[in-house]
């Protein structure tokens, strides 16, 4: 029998080279995917000489080399949320597409957490950093210490020296505020997620607006977090409001789908007792029932917006910050009541 070292020496470029009849260079070519081509078959027996020798590049060297970690941060408020999946996603394949790596970074809707996130990614020392904040107060100094550009994902906020690629959320939710007005609800509540800055939220000022130009008084205001169990607490406390409104507008799709668990439990029909349209978009929209009408907010795009930003500011501390804002689009499902 024979016995493998318990200390093997690592296995390099030159020994896959040898594996495989090539130069060390065809490898780096087939490992990096150039600067020069190689020839199928050539590349086909460098990845099994690869495979069988069980070779991993040296990403620490590959970085002094290039004077390039080719990683990119991605800060968000909860990746439990399908909505900030869908985000990271799509930050990831824009980020591939440029040849960067993603790390995720993940804030359990924690302040104390994020900024220890924060640290993190500058200790891996990633080239930039793309946040999805989890409020209007955004602590981006160690960033600017290590000289490590932001981009500000989805949160209309300003941020001193920070660029940032956000949906009008304002714009969004009139679209919303006006087709629930339009099918003659004259009375929707509100169910916003809880912010840590003084400023309201631009979905809330766009209810307020709506609602005043109407004509229309105040519906009630439900704060909850950004979850079904946020939504389903601010259905109870909906269900148990009077008199009750016949509409409810939801700042995420998460809190609609918890508020039309409560509603469901509760035995009101939705939307033929109260009518429901939420933000966002997501997949969790199309499969709740009834299929929620949505403002949907354009991932992609913004996304590809996102690292672009971000990477334009690498190695150009003195350009200026960029700010980018997207169109949201009313999705209509059955939760307003159209056929």
């Amino acid at each position: 029998m024979t016995l493998r070292s318990s200390n093997p020496r690592a296995v390099t470029r030159a020994d896959v080279a040898a594996r495989a009849g090539v130069s060390a260079a065809v490898v780096s070519y087939v490992v990096n995917d150039g600067p020069r081509p190689v020839a199928p078959a050539t590349r086909e027996r460098v990845l099994a000489a690869i495979t069988e020798l069980g070779y991993r590049p040296n990403a620490a060297a590959r970085a002094l080399r290039l004077g390039s970690s080719e990683l990119l941060g991605l800060m968000v408020p909860d990746n439990r949320n399908p909505f900030v999946n869908e985000l990271a996603h799509a930050v990831e394949v824009a980020a591939e597409r440029r040849g960067y790596s993603l790390i995720l970074a993940n804030a359990g809707r924690s302040l104390d957490r994020e900024q220890r996130q924060m640290r993190h990614l500058v200790a891996r020392q990633v080239e930039g950093v793309i946040m999805v904040p989890m409020s209007r107060e955004v602590n981006a100094a160690e960033l600017r210490a290590a000289g490590i550009p932001l981009t500000i994902l989805t949160h209309t906020i300003t941020v001193t020296g920070v660029g940032s690629v956000s949906t009008d959320i304002h714009a969004g939710a009139k679209l919303a505020l006006e087709h629930l007005i339009g099918h003659g609800h004259r009375s929707i509540a509100l169910v916003i997620g809880r912010g840590a800055g003084a400023e309201p939220d631009g979905r809330e000022v766009a209810w307020r607006e709506c609602q005043e130009a109407a004509g229309l008084a105040q519906g009630p205001v439900f704060r909850a977090d950004f979850t079904r169990e946020g939504g389903y607490a601010a259905g109870l406390a909906f269900l148990a409001a009077s008199p009750r409104p016949s509409a409810i507008f939801t700042s995420s799709d998460m809190q609609a789908v918890g508020v039309l668990h409560a509603l469901h439990e509760a035995g009101v029909g939705v939307p033929a007792e109260v009518a429901v349209v939420s933000f966002d978009g997501s997949p969790e929209s199309a499969f709740a029932w009834p299929v929620l009408t949505t403002v949907k907010q354009p991932i992609e795009a913004m996304a590809r917006a996102a690292a672009d930003q971000v990477l334009g500011l690498i190695g150009n501390p003195g350009q200026g910050p960029s700010h980018q804002q997207f169109p949201a689009e009313l999705v209509i499902g059955r939760s307003c009541g159209c056929p």
